[in-house]
């Protein structure tokens, strides 16, 4: 089994250079789309007169003057030597000012991450073990709204009730847990309600299984069946969801930093993009993919230890 799983780890973290391959030239090809030139921006920005010959020079101090194909070559042997260059805007390494934001935005999607799992995973089985009745249905109209609303409407409605209109936590900012409780909650509803909607149709399904029959013939408690048999089941396919929750909490981070004004990866990656800062956008979607690629592994080996049919496969392999 551990030689089986071990091959699979390496399989797929070979691919990995690939992946970011791939992702590096579409962003390096799709950002530069945008019909404004950076030299433009930053010289408004610095409030000097973006004349032809301003310009001219400051494209040849960024770079952005050589041929396309030549700028993305000295890029990748930059990120090869982990150096991810300048920012056109703060002058300072990329790397350093993503590190810099980083841990505000890891601390936000780790507090979403916990209300999900603390939210959804009693009230999905109380949605599947009470199902159709009264209690099932506001969970299940609970899901569906928390799904259909926009997470930037949503940002702003909480903030109106709960910072404005009551006072309970503060409109922005970083600082204290009360600041943390808004962001989280916006960033971490939509996804509840997947999760819920989730877990209760996986544990209908696994309670009309034969085993649990069986188990009840038995004379096991109702409450053993469910933790350590029905539960349990129902959790393996919900292991592949972990690797992409994470990462959509990390991309999705982006328009809650902007409403509550978090600083964070989200919030400095819009300021990036209105002011043209290449390298940092570059930087940004590279590391954005390797969390994702890397929690999607993550997840896989997870789901193949816990799977009794897959540890069998392994066994025979």
């Amino acid at each position: 089994m551990y030689e089986s799983t071990w091959i699979f780890c390496l399989k797929r973290i070979f691919t990995l250079p690939f992946v970011l391959l791939g992702v590096s030239i579409l962003t390096f090809v799709f950002i530069r789309f945008v019909p404004v030139e950076p030299a433009e921006v930053i010289l408004r920005l610095a409030r000097v007169a973006p004349t032809t010959e301003a310009i001219e020079a400051l494209r040849e101090e960024l770079g952005t003057d050589k041929p396309f194909i030549l700028q993305y070559l000295l890029w990748v042997k930059g990120v090869v030597k982990l150096d991810f260059g300048t920012s056109f805007v703060s002058k300072l390494p990329v790397a350093q000012e993503l590190l810099a934001k980083l841990p505000a935005t890891i601390e936000l999607a780790i507090t979403a991450f916990v209300l999900i799992l603390a939210l959804s995973i009693p009230l999905g089985i109380i949605s599947a073990l009470y199902k159709h009745s009264i209690i099932d249905k506001i969970i299940r109209f609970f899901t569906v709204m928390s799904v259909s609303l926009p997470t930037f409407w949503l940002g702003f409605i909480l903030l109106y009730l709960f910072s404005l209109k009551f006072g309970i936590f503060p409109t922005n900012g970083k600082g204290t847990l009360a600041h943390l409780v808004l962001p989280a909650f916006t960033l971490a509803l939509p996804t509840i309600g997947l999760f819920v909607q989730f877990i209760r149709s996986a544990i209908i399904e696994e309670l009309q299984q034969p085993y649990v029959k069986y188990a009840q013939l038995r004379g096991l408690k109702n409450s053993d069946i469910l933790i350590r048999h029905v539960w349990r089941n129902a959790a393996i396919p919900l292991t592949t969801l972990l690797g992409m929750t994470l990462g959509n909490l990390l991309g999705g981070a982006v328009i809650v930093e902007q409403v509550f004004s978090w600083p964070g990866l989200g919030r400095y990656l819009i300021e990036s993009i209105i002011n043209r800062d290449y390298p940092v956008v570059q930087c940004y979607v590279l590391m954005i993919a390797c969390i994702y690629v890397l929690a999607n592994l993550g997840t896989d080996v997870l789901h193949r230890l816990l799977d009794p049919h897959l540890m069998m496969k392994d066994r025979r392999d």
